[in-house]
C-alpha cells in the first residue's frame, strides 16, 4: 500500500468527512455491504461479532456498494434507515462507495492491492456462475460481504470470500488471534 489506510479520506454514512484514522490501534473487520442481496442477513452476524468484541478492540466497518447486480441501490440515508431497523446495526457505516473496477475508492484499492488473494473465492464464483452471473477476475472483490481483516497496525491480515458466514470459525479464529 502506498499511504496509511488511515490517512484516506471517507464519509460517515450521515455525509460526515471521516478517516479510519479514528479507530487507528483497533482491529478492524471491514466489509462491503448491501441490503438487497441473498448474504444481507450477515448484517445480523455482524452486529453480533462487533457487540462480543468491541470491548477487546474490534471495530467491524460497513462500506455499502451498489457494484454487484444493483444490490444496494438506495442512497445512504435509506441504507442506514434499513440497517437500523431490520438489523439494529450499531457498527460504523459509512457513505455508499465504489468497490471494483476502473472508479474503485481508495481504500478499496489498497486492501486488495494488500492483500490480492480471497480465502474461499472459488466457492464463491461457482455458486455465482450456477446463478448466470459472471464473477469479477481476481484480485477484485468478488460479491456482497468481502470480509477485510485489519491488524492493529493497519496492515491486511485476511481476506475472506463473502460466503464466509460471520461466526465462520476461520474469521472468529483470527479476529481473536488479531485481538490477542
Amino acid at each position: 500500500m502506498t499511504s496509511s489506510i488511515f490517512d484516506l479520506p471517507l464519509k460517515t454514512i450521515d455525509g460526515q468527512p471521516a478517516s479510519l484514522k479514528t479507530f487507528e490501534g483497533k482491529v478492524l473487520l471491514i466489509v462491503n455491504v448491501a441490503s438487497k442481496c441473498g448474504l444481507t442477513p450477515q448484517y445480523e452476524g455482524l452486529e453480533a461479532l462487533y457487540e462480543k468484541y468491541r470491548d477487546q478492540g474490534l471495530v467491524v466497518l460497513g462500506f455499502p456498494a451498489n457494484d454487484f447486480a444493483g444490490q444496494e441501490p438506495g442512497s445512504d440515508s435509506d441504507i442506514q434507515q434499513f440497517c437500523t431497523l431490520n438489523y439494529a446495526v450499531k457498527f460504523p457505516m459509512f457513505s455508499k462507495i465504489t468497490v471494483t473496477g476502473a472508479e474503485k475508492h481508495a481504500l478499496y484499492a489498497s486492501l486488495v492491492e494488500a492483500q490480492p488473494a480471497t480465502e474461499g473465492r472459488e466457492g464463491v464464483e461457482t455458486m455465482l456462475k450456477g446463478h448466470g452471473i459472471t464473477p469479477t477476475s481476481a484480485p477484485e472483490v468478488v460479491w456482497n460481504f468481502e470480509k477485510f481483516l485489519i491488524g492493529r497496525n493497519g496492515k491486511v491480515l485476511r481476506r475472506f470470500a463473502p460466503a464466509t458466514k460471520p461466526d465462520d470459525a476461520a474469521l472468529v479464529g483470527a479476529i481473536e488471534s488479531a485481538l490477542a
